[in-house]
């Protein structure tokens, strides 16, 4: 993808502070981190997002990010951290290359989790029924 900027990145045609790479995956830090030590981890090969993206390639993400996201606690005295893929524009995905966001959290750092809907046991009943019937 020519005008990916990830692509540009792990091509080190556009800075980047890395902090991990291998054969598959490279993982840098955040130019608009959520807390100090905010990374990135990337696959090398471009994939649009999540879904796109192949089995081995996401076993590598997350084994990875299961070594790169307790050095960053360390690195920065974070207390925990969250992992997240944005998927599709509605989830907030924005650059249409497949990442995961490692963002060290900290007692009382202000980021706030998503708000809770309350929904009807009938409703959710629905919404299973509908899962399923999709994963069929």
């Amino acid at each position: 993808m020519n005008d990916c900027i990830f692509c540009k990145i792990i091509k080190r045609e556009i800075p980047a502070d890395f902090i991990y790479e291998n054969d598959k995956i490279v993982a840098f830090l955040d130019i608009h981190p959520s807390n100090p030590g905010h990374a990135l981890v990337v696959p090398k090969a471009h994939f649009t997002d999540l879904v796109e993206t192949p089995d081995d390639v996401l076993a590598d993400i997350m084994s990875r990010t299961k070594k790169i996201a307790p050095a960053i606690m360390n690195a920065v005295g974070a207390d925990g951290f969250n992992s997240i893929f944005n998927t599709k524009p509605a989830a907030g995905q924005v650059i249409f290359h497949t990442h995961m966001h490692i963002i060290p959290r900290f007692k009382n750092d202000g980021l706030k989790h998503w708000p809770e809907k309350d929904l009807s046991k009938e409703e959710m009943r629905k919404i299973k029924d509908q899962i399923r019937a999709e994963l069929r």
